[in-house]
């Protein structure tokens, strides 16, 4: 059985894919080889492993035949699945990035609550301000909107503050120990009653601007809100406009609306940056030495099960993310 790796892979990067799968199957580094053959490569292959499809396979009629595609992303809403051959299953790398994410989340939620940036910039102008109180989430509750693998890792990067776990996830049920498990028709309550509330859940066409005006009025008015998910969750000028008429609210991005992933440039419709109740990082939050090969292991693994089983981890319906590309 032949796997096409799409993407230009490292030698590290290649030594894993060998540990996973050389004894279960050829492996074709679709990169390497003549743009002229990469018919003939996919002719024979059963599994692709892809990171950007669209960018790295300029044909994608030449995955008609493929069984699957294993992205080794935790997102998918990049995938063109409107151009895909149909009947080719989707899995992604769901929770591959989890534990790092997890203590990004841990360090934006102090951060905010702390106010250790705005207390930051006083002192560098010389201000000494002791009198702004911080914000103490020990015991509090803590709502986190999509409860996989991220989700957990938050959960469980928690406990130490003792906080009850307030979750949602696609089926409401749950192994984990929490003090609520729903599904999204059990948002609003999930809303009303988070103090710190997380976004981990994938972009769909269900999930898109899931949080307007009309949720973040829902909230308590000095929540926080931290989003590691994608930004389209949020509809950005409504999040803008809270914040301003709020400023006990606060919030945390690792994730934009417009982001240099498809070669364009990271910019924004308001004026974020200019709010002492707002932080942002740069989409990095699973950037950690050594991160993207764990994923490549993970992505492997599932590659290498639904080889030996026929069946796969983390499918996607095309349904939920035809059209929706956002990068």
């Amino acid at each position: 059985m032949r796997v096409v790796v799409t993407f230009q892979v490292s030698r590290d990067q290649q030594k894993i894919l060998e540990e996973v799968l050389s004894n279960v199957a050829e492996l074709v580094y679709l990169q390497r080889l003549p743009k002229e053959t990469w018919h003939e490569a996919f002719l024979k292959a059963k599994v692709v492993i892809s990171a950007y499809p669209d960018r790295e396979v300029e044909d994608l009629n030449l995955l008609k035949g493929i069984e699957l595609m294993q992205i080794v992303w935790a997102g998918v809403d990049h995938v063109p699945f409107h151009l895909l051959p149909k009947g080719l299953k989707v899995a992604s790398n769901s929770g591959a990035y989890a534990e790092p994410m997890a203590e990004h989340v841990v360090g934006m939620v102090l951060a905010l609550a702390k106010r250790l940036l705005p207390n930051h910039l006083k002192l560098a102008h010389g201000i000494y301000d002791r009198h702004t109180l911080n914000k103490e989430i020990r015991g509090k509750n803590l709502g986190i909107v999509g409860f996989g693998g991220i989700g957990k890792a938050v959960a469980r990067a928690f406990r130490c503050f003792d906080m009850k776990v307030l979750a949602i996830n696609r089926s409401g049920e749950t192994d984990e120990e929490v003090e609520f498990i729903g599904t999204l028709e059990d948002l609003p309550n999930v809303l009303k009653e988070s103090d710190v509330l997380v976004l981990s859940l994938p972009l769909t066409k269900r999930t898109r601007n899931l949080i307007t005006r009309r949720e973040l009025r829902m909230m308590k008015q000095d929540a926080i809100l931290i989003n590691v998910a994608r930004a389209h969750i949020v509809n950005q000028k409504d999040l803008y406009e809270h914040l301003r008429e709020n400023p006990q609210f606060q919030a945390g991005f690792d994730v934009w609306w417009r982001e240099p992933f498809s070669g364009g440039e990271f910019s924004l419709d308001y004026p974020f940056f200019e709010l002492e109740n707002f932080l942002g990082s740069p989409h990095n939050s699973n950037i950690v030495s050594g991160m993207f090969l764990k994923a490549l292991r993970k992505a492997a693994e599932n590659v290498r099960y639904f080889l030996q089983t026929g069946q796969a981890k983390n499918l996607v319906s095309p349904n939920e993310y035809e059209h929706l590309q956002t990068f």
